[in-house]
């Protein structure tokens, strides 16, 4: 390999490690700030106030239009799931 393609050729790993390690660092910035938050929504989802919420929503007495993904038991599940797979890749 000719010295310019070399220093080129490296030059493009070292900006893809930094912009990776810059992503890494956010992510880790992100996941930090939500792992409270996280352990209060496991809370929520195995409380007496979620079970109510859930049959609330059931027996339709919740407007239409509001998000309700939170009563959704696959989808706490899943995303408490996913954060217990991610924290055992972390190590």
């Amino acid at each position: 390999m000719k010295r310019l393609d070399r220093i080129t050729y490296y030059e493009r790993i070292l900006d893809r490690a930094e912009a990776a390690a810059k992503q890494m660092e956010d992510a880790l910035d992100a996941w930090d700030a939500v792992r409270d938050e996280l352990t209060e929504l496991e809370k929520y989802y195995t409380s007496r106030e979620w079970k109510a919420d859930f049959d609330a929503d059931a027996a339709g007495k919740l407007p239409t239009g509001l998000k309700r993904g939170v009563l959704s038991e696959d989808g706490i599940d899943s995303v408490l799931e996913r954060f217990r797979d991610l924290e055992e890749r972390l190590g």
